[in-house]
């Protein structure tokens, strides 16, 4: 029952940070017109919350492994109300841009200590199943929490959105604290990044150039479909949902799969499949209903890569789970920027039909150094052992 409550705990919580985070884009019309600023101007609120959670997550995970992770994540959910609150009654934009600053600093107390307290407590034969259930609350915010949020605001308008989000959050602190008050507090006696930091940041490289792959095609993704396919808005909402159906699906799935065969083989099998999906998926981008099939498989192998190589991630770094879910983070957000200015820059050039293949060779490049980082894993282990 203490698992089963633990994993809800966690689900409800990703599924909140993650409709915080993609509801935004699809609200950003409303919100130009409410404060008469451009749409171009209204980005800014996604990149400055971007921008804010890659530089803070690292700092909260090297607290928590010291400190605890509890009342980081209780500050980080009191924080998140008020930082919503704030965007929804936000009295000009400038201070609209200041809450989703305090908005990014917040998720990045929550999101990465999700995952490491939920890797501190799952038994080791499980844990690749248990961080693949709470991956997917993120992951259903894709494509069940942004378009309740937008249906929301069709009836009640765009600031309701963020009320709701208020007051959740207000409940999900008190539900946390007590939550993960039974969880005791890890006795660090010496610095756990101690010569570890090049090792971190080369493992987390690794999710960098998965989420180019990943994050190139899929922001244009819309323009794309209405571009070479000449979608209208209703097939492109259902080729988003495909999508993220399947993102879902391939990480409850690779959980299952990295407990029965392990956290590399299955890690290194996604990432390899994924290379091939894509190149499938560039000759076959015009096919069609087809296409619909093709998006959901990218979405679950390259989602299934992606959880399970967390997974991988938090076996190999006992010590500093924290930390290094942090940077994971922040590897993804810095190779989702990546993979905008890619995306943008390919088809500014040659056109929308070249981005699956451009994924493809970042798909090739995260699976050859997800190998190599094996390999050296193996040869300090082998080290190790002689001395």
């Amino acid at each position: 029952m203490q698992g089963r409550l633990s994993l809800s705990v966690g689900w409800i919580t990703l599924f909140l940070m993650g409709t915080d985070l993609f509801v935004v884009s699809p609200l950003l019309p409303f919100i130009s017109e409410a404060y008469h600023v451009s749409s171009a101007t209204t980005g800014w609120m996604v990149t400055v919350f971007a921008v804010t959670y890659a530089v803070a997550a690292p700092f909260f995970g090297w607290l928590s492994d010291r400190k605890g992770r509890r009342s980081f994540i209780t500050f980080g959910l009191f924080l998140f109300a008020v930082s919503n609150a704030l965007t929804a009654f936000a009295p000009s934009f400038l201070w609209l841009i200041v809450s989703r600053i305090l908005a990014g600093l917040s998720v990045a107390s929550i999101t990465p200590l999700i995952y490491a307290i939920i890797g501190d407590i799952a038994p080791p034969t499980r844990r690749g199943t248990w961080l693949s259930i709470v991956v997917s609350g993120h992951l259903t915010a894709l494509w069940a929490g942004a378009p309740f949020g937008t249906l929301l605001e069709h009836f009640l308008g765009w600031r309701s959105v963020f009320v709701v989000m208020t007051i959740i959050g207000t409940i999900l602190a008190v539900v946390n604290f007590k939550t993960w008050g039974s969880i005791p507090k890890r006795d660090v006696t010496r610095n756990p990044l101690e010569g570890n930091l090049p090792r971190i940041l080369g493992s987390v490289c690794v999710t960098t150039i998965w989420a180019i792959s990943m994050y190139t095609l899929y922001i244009y993704l819309g323009a794309a479909l209405y571009s070479e396919n000449k979608f209208t808005s209703t097939e492109i909402a259902l080729a988003v949902t495909f999508y993220g159906v399947g993102a879902v699906f391939g990480s409850l799935t690779s959980g299952q799969l990295t407990d029965k065969f392990g956290v590399e083989n299955i890690s290194k099998a996604a990432l390899n499949s994924l290379t091939l999906i894509l190149i499938c998926l560039g000759i076959l981008f015009s096919s069609g209903d087809w296409l619909y099939f093709f998006l959901f498989i990218w979405a679950l192998v390259g989602y299934a890569g992606f959880t399970s190589y967390q997974a991988r991630l938090a076996a190999e770094y006992p010590k500093e789970r924290g930390i290094v879910m942090a940077w994971n983070n922040t590897a993804l957000y810095i190779g989702i920027t990546f993979g905008s200015m890619i995306g943008g820059y390919v088809i500014s050039h040659w056109g929308y039909d070249l981005l699956p293949y451009v994924c493809s060779v970042a798909a090739l490049v995260s699976f050859l150094l997800s190998t190599q980082k094996v390999q050296k894993a193996k040869e300090e282990s082998a080290v190790s052992a002689d001395s």
